[in-house]
C-alpha cells in the first residue's frame, strides 16, 4: 500500500502530506457548521467547541491505529471507472467484489469511513448517548472535511506525478495557515438527506476538478519566487481563493447536513436532560487537563464541582468504547482528584469524560506505557 508501507523517512514525510487543511482548517470547518444549524439544532450549538477542538483527533491517532490512514483519502482517479463514468462503485462491498480489498484499501476508504461515522453518530443519538456522539460527530467533521481537500482524492495527492512534489502541504498547511483568517463565510438552510451514500459521493464527485484547480494555482505561484517565499504564499492564496473558500462553505454546511440528517433519522432526541431540565453544556463543573499527559504510567486529573452533584467520570477509547469508569458517586461542591493507571490497555489517545447530569466536559490523554 504506496500510503502505508513506507520506509520510517517516507513515513515521517508522509505523515506531514497527508493531513488535509491542517489544524486550523479543520477547526475552521468544523466550528463554522454551526452557520447552518437550523432552529431545530439549537441545542447543537453546545457541541461547537467540542467540534472545533476535536476536529484533528482522527489526524492524531494515525500514529496509534494502523488502520486509520486509509480513512482519509481515496485515491479516485486509480479507479477506471471513474476515468471512464465518473463514477465508481459505491458500496465497500461492490467495490472489494470488483476491484479487490487489497486494491480498495491501497487508494483509501475516506468515503465509507464517513458513511461508518455518520452511521455511528445516528446510532449513538438514538440511543441517548450524547458522550459518544459528540466523539462521533467530531470524526464525521474530519472525514468530510477531508472530501473537501481536492488533493485527498487524486492518486496525484501530492503534485509527484505532475512536477509539483510538496503542494500538498503548501496548500492546506502553509497558505491555510497564513490566510484562515480570510476564509469568511454564511450559512445555508439544510434539509434531511434523502440518501447519505450518493450525497457524499456526490461531494467527491463534485471536488474532484478542483485538483487541476490547486495544480495550475501552484504553477502560477511559482513565477513570483521559490515556494518557500512569502511572494510564492501570497500568489498561492490569490490564485486559489475563489475556489478554497467555497470548498470551506461547502464542508461545513455538508456536516451540518449530515449532523441534521442523523439527528433526524435517530428520532429527533432533545438534548436536554429530561430530569434536570438543564442543557447537557450548561456548567456546574470545571474538568482539568489530566497531568502529565502524555503519561507512560498513571496521570493525575483535577476537577471542580460547583455544588454537590453526581459525578460519572469514564475514559473512552477512540472507538468510543468504555475502558474504565473512574468515578460513579455523588460528591460535595469543592476541588476533587482523581488518578487513572490504564494497566493493560493499549498505547493511545483517549477520552476522558466527566458527566454531572448538567454538564459533560471533555479532554483528550495519550497514554504511552501500554501493550
Amino acid at each position: 500500500m504506496k500510503k502505508l508501507f513506507l520506509s520510517s523517512i517516507a513515513l515521517l514525510t508522509l505523515s506531514v502530506i497527508i493531513i488535509s487543511w491542517g489544524g486550523a482548517g479543520h477547526s475552521k470547518i468544523s466550528q463554522s457548521s454551526a452557520l447552518s444549524f437550523n432552529l431545530q439544532m439549537q441545542d447543537f450549538q453546545t457541541w461547537v467547541g467540542f467540534l472545533r477542538d476535536h476536529a484533528s483527533d482522527a489526524d492524531n491517532r494515525k500514529g496509534a491505529d494502523p488502520t486509520e490512514g486509509p480513512k482519509h483519502y481515496i485515491d479516485i482517479d486509480n479507479y477506471s471507472e471513474f476515468l471512464t463514468n465518473g463514477r465508481i462503485p459505491q458500496t465497500l462491498d461492490s467495490a472489494n467484489a470488483i476491484h479487490t480489498s487489497a486494491f480498495v484499501l491501497e487508494n483509501g476508504t475516506l468515503p465509507w469511513a464517513t458513511i461508518n461515522s455518520f452511521d455511528s453518530l445516528r446510532n449513538c443519538l438514538q440511543r441517548h448517548d450524547f458522550v459518544k456522539a459528540q466523539i462521533f460527530a467530531a470524526d464525521l467533521g474530519h472525514y468530510v472535511a477531508d472530501g473537501h481537500m481536492p488533493l485527498h482524492i487524486t492518486k496525484n495527492y501530492n503534485g509527484q506525478l505532475t512536477g509539483t512534489t510538496g503542494i500538498h502541504s503548501r496548500f492546506e498547511s502553509t497558505m491555510i495557515n497564513a490566510y484562515v483568517s480570510q476564509i469568511t463565510y454564511t450559512g445555508d438552510s439544510i434539509v434531511e438527506i434523502s440518501d447519505v451514500n450518493q450525497y457524499i459521493f456526490n461531494y467527491l464527485y463534485t471536488n474532484y476538478p478542483y485538483v487541476d484547480s490547486v495544480l495550475m494555482a501552484d504553477t502560477y505561484a511559482k513565477t513570483f519566487g521559490g515556494t518557500s517565499s512569502s511572494a510564492y504564499k501570497s500568489a498561492l492564496w490569490a490564485k486559489s481563493k475563489s475556489f478554497t473558500i467555497p470548498l470551506f462553505k461547502r464542508a461545513s454546511h455538508a456536516l451540518a447536513e449530515l449532523i441534521y440528517t442523523a439527528w433526524v433519522q435517530a428520532g429527533s432526541p432533545s438534548l436536554i436532560n429530561t430530569t434536570t431540565g438543564f442543557p447537557l453544556a450548561l456548567s456546574n463543573a470545571s474538568l482539568e487537563q489530566n497531568s502529565p499527559n502524555p503519561f507512560t504510567a498513571t496521570s493525575l486529573i483535577n476537577y471542580t464541582l460547583n455544588e454537590d452533584c453526581k459525578v460519572l467520570m469514564q475514559v473512552f477509547d477512540i472507538n468510543g468504547i468504555s475502558v474504565a469508569t473512574l468515578i460513579n458517586d455523588t460528591l460535595p461542591e469543592g476541588r476533587h482528584s482523581c488518578k487513572w493507571t490504564p494497566g493493560h490497555v493499549p498505547s493511545g489517545l483517549y477520552y476522558l469524560v466527566l458527566n454531572t447530569g448538567k454538564y459533560i466536559q471533555v479532554k483528550k490523554m495519550v497514554y504511552t506505557g501500554g501493550i
